[in-house]
């Protein structure tokens, strides 16, 4: 059976050899930018699955080394970590942000506070994660993740907790809205279906969201951040086109300023521990 796509213009199926939309006679390009089916690493990883793979290998490599330096130094385990630690490590604290340390909006949501923690921010991640970088493609995805995690760490920070912030939560709850927002710009029963099945996980995530020293502050701003950028960024275009180059610049972007923070968690941890 040959394979079908949604047409860009009137958003009807069609096959992936259509020049023409047989639905709105629009002309279509022949190369989709979305390589859903392919794998890279030698076929070890899904292309859809990939931005995904990268953001848990870095997640569960600040986790091993936030779990060692939390047992070396008595006050936690691998369980649960200390914040002391998690602070250390540039967890989103109100304080130091309010002090010029920025950085900690982009890199709390790499930190996770305990074993159960990063497990199930993991398997929200690895399932809605390759279905968000399947509609969205790595360029928009990369940058909803971005953005919803800064927005939901600076409506934390707004709040003024006591305690440090972390955790993918907020970038998670970013891409609910990010397919939320999708579902919205769709017209007719593929629309509505999208829409009403990501409500659903929103409420399922609001609701645990209400248990005790969950950041809610940071799950509805990074709700926020990812509706909107997920409701600009629409489906990709095709390879080559202005406005893949603009969102493909913006996730290099993206990856530029999280370089740029863990460096300078780096030199933070390298001045304080002297």
């Amino acid at each position: 059976m040959e394979k079908r796509r949604m047409c860009p213009h009137c958003r009807a199926f069609i096959t992936t050899s259509d020049r023409v939309c047989p639905y709105c006679n629009e002309a279509v390009a022949p190369r989709p930018l979305r390589r859903g089916g392919e794998a890279v690493l030698g076929g070890f990883i899904p292309h859809a699955r990939f931005l995904t793979v990268m953001i848990l290998v870095i997640n569960f490599g600040l986790y091993v080394a936030t779990s060692i330096y939390s047992m070396n130094s008595g006050r936690g385990n691998a369980v649960n970590l200390d914040n002391y630690t998690l602070l250390y490590f540039g967890g989103m604290y109100s304080p130091a942000v309010a002090a010029g340390q920025w950085w900690r909006l982009v890199t709390a949501g790499f930190l996770h506070g305990g074993l159960l923690h990063i497990l199930m921010n993991s398997w929200v991640l690895f399932d809605l994660g390759a279905v968000v970088d399947e509609m969205y493609g790595n360029s928009r995805m990369l940058v909803i993740y971005f953005v919803s995690n800064v927005t939901g760490f600076y409506a934390s920070y707004l709040m003024w907790r006591p305690a440090p912030s972390i955790g993918a939560s907020a970038a998670l709850f970013g891409l609910i809205g990010a397919m939320i927002a999708l579902g919205t710009r769709y017209r007719g029963a593929v629309g509505d279906r999208i829409r009403s099945f990501f409500v659903r996980w929103l409420i399922y995530g609001l609701l645990f969201s209400l248990m005790p020293g969950v950041d809610m502050a940071a799950h509805i701003g990074g709700l926020v951040g990812g509706f909107i950028i997920g409701y600009i960024a629409g489906e990709p275009r095709y390879e080559g086109s202005a406005t893949e180059t603009v969102w493909r610049v913006a996730s290099w972007l993206c990856i530029l300023l999280t370089v740029v923070s863990f460096l300078k968690m780096y030199l933070f941890l390298s001045h304080t521990s002297q």
